[in-house]
């Protein structure tokens, strides 16, 4: 049986593990499934391109509510301006973090970006990242997971199952298979991405 869909997953996970009284717990493994997912798969397929736009003498900026990792951040115009990423101790010790300008450093503290130099005009931000699918649900039957991995979602599942059903011994060979599932979907969109491409090492200065 294939699975093409969110009622199809929800059966499969009934038939591996033998049991068909888990209809109220199916969508609870599921969703923790999505969780693992969420942390570990970095697919072309869940990157999002999103802008905002920045207010004069504020240096933050909201993440957006789907927000995993980013990918690319620009400033919008010609050319676009490339913002670098900093650690926060970093950020915090570089004095362009008291100036104002066009920001040229970014770094993340909860569900901000904050900017250096502070913004001196309402500069629009493009950025590209990984985005936290929308999750499975009876009236959204299908997100990124299940489209292009319902193997990884339908063994993460299974892996928050076992415990739950107390059966231990099947932990192992459920985690193995989403971890193999996982490394090699990882593993095939960096080669499809670089495929071809010459590897260059760039410096950036200052």
């Amino acid at each position: 049986m294939s699975i093409t869909n969110y009622s199809d997953l929800k059966t499969q996970v009934a038939n591996y593990l033998g049991r068909t009284d888990l209809t109220s717990q199916i969508p609870n493994f599921i969703s923790f499934a999505e969780l693992r997912l969420s942390r570990d798969l970095r697919i072309r397929q869940m990157l999002k391109t999103a802008t905002a736009t920045m207010t004069a003498g504020d240096s933050t900026v909201g993440l957006p509510s789907d927000f995993l990792q980013m990918r690319d951040l620009f400033i919008n115009g010609t050319p676009r301006i490339a913002i670098s990423y900093l650690t926060p101790s970093n950020f915090t010790r570089d004095a362009r973090a008291s100036e104002s300008g066009k920001p040229v450093f970014y770094t993340m503290r909860g569900a901000e970006f904050e900017f250096a130099p502070v913004p001196d005009a309402a500069y629009t931000l493009q950025m590209l990242y990984y985005a936290k699918p929308a999750a499975l649900s009876n009236s959204n039957t299908s997100n990124a997971f299940l489209a292009n991995c319902p193997d990884a979602l339908l063994y993460g599942a299974l892996v928050e199952a076992e415990p739950y059903l107390m059966n231990d011994a099947r932990t192992e060979l459920w985690t193995n298979l989403y971890r193999a599932a996982v490394n090699n979907l990882n593993t095939s969109d960096d080669e499809a991405e670089y495929s071809g491409v010459p590897i260059a090492m760039k410096f950036s200065t200052r």
